[in-house]
């Protein structure tokens, strides 16, 4: 299998918008260059899979290859994010219930950010 300069491009670019796409949709947020392209790839795995089976076809073209990778890599946020219990990670994935970010302002411009934990209200 030969696969030419331009077909790696079309794949390395469809992988990155989706991963960052996605990143932003669940965190807000992208994961890096390298991270948006690997999580970007292996949603168009997904998606290429997936979509067809559930007989939705969104035809052919970069844009809805960038819509296939990009649900696709959202599918593969959730679960992780519900394997590792959709708490807060190293990644940042969302602050855990009842923490909230204060910020502290000092005299002469000097500010500090730090999270402080408020009990949550009836949960």
């Amino acid at each position: 299998m030969h696969l030419s300069t331009e077909s790696l491009l079309i794949i390395l670019l469809v992988g990155l918008l989706a991963g960052w796409l996605a990143g932003q949709i669940v965190q807000g947020t992208g994961f890096g260059i390298i991270g948006d392209i690997v999580i970007g790839i292996i949603g168009a795995f997904i998606g290429s899979w997936l979509l067809p089976q559930l007989g939705i076809h969104l035809g052919v073209g970069i844009l809805s290859a960038i819509i296939n990778a990009t649900i696709g890599a959202l599918l593969l946020l959730l679960a992780i994010r519900l394997a590792r219990g959709g708490g807060g990670s190293r990644w940042g994935w969302g602050r855990k219930l009842g923490q909230t970010l204060v910020v502290q302002r000092w005299g002469h411009g000097c500010e500090h950010l730090r999270a402080i934990r408020f009990p949550s209200k009836g949960l």
